[in-house]
């Protein structure tokens, strides 16, 4: 009797184990091939998966030396995009941002009233996330420019206050931009990037 049920139990286990190997490596396969979609977007090109994600907090994660955009939500990716930040001489600050003021159509108060649709300002001297022109480098005055659908998605699920963390150089996966939200999540904010920081 020991025995039989000795032997049932192997059979359960190593049934198990096969049932769990197919998850395990369609997990493997899934990290890369995300990397691989994002490092392989052109342009203006973009991801939106928001599809299995919790609610809750919206992370995002900008890389300037890699000009792309991460999403999170409750720490599940969500999105990327291809970005144009500021250009020689107008270079976007960098650093810990939250999210100060939200319009969907907003113009410029400092380069003749410029169309800024989906405006989600960073900071009181004109930064701000926003739908543009996305030529594949640097173009901008400053604002991290997006891709018109993708910022009106991104527009859609924050809420102010949202985590913003912009990098200067290479973030070439979606654990390291995750990582990096994480490590600065208690990071200070400069006034200028406050709720009650100098206005323009």
């Amino acid at each position: 009797m020991a025995r039989t049920i000795d032997r049932l139990m192997r059979v359960l286990l190593f049934s198990s184990l096969l049932c769990l190997a197919p998850v395990q490596q369609a997990a493997a396969r899934e990290a890369p091939e995300i990397e691989k979609r994002i490092a392989t977007l052109g342009p203006g090109q973009f991801i939106w998966e928001p599809e299995g994600a919790e609610a809750g907090q919206v992370e995002i994660v900008i890389s300037l030396g890699l000009q792309k955009a991460y999403i999170f939500r409750s720490g599940t990716l969500i999105g990327a995009s291809t970005i144009s930040s500021g250009r020689p001489g107008y270079e976007s600050p960098i650093g810990r941002f939250e999210i100060l003021q939200k319009k969907k159509m907003h113009r410029s108060n400092r380069y003749e009233a410029a169309p800024m649709p989906y405006m989600q300002r960073l900071n009181w001297y004109g930064v701000a996330l926003h739908a543009g022109q996305v030529p594949g480098h640097p173009a901008s005055h400053g604002c991290i420019r997006l891709p018109a659908e993708f910022a009106r998605k991104l527009f859609e699920v924050t809420q102010l206050g949202s985590f913003v963390f912009v990098a200067e150089g290479e973030i070439n996966s979606p654990k390291e931009a995750l990582d990096l939200a994480r490590a600065n999540a208690l990071a200070p904010v400069p006034r200028d990037r406050t709720p009650g920081g100098a206005q323009s």
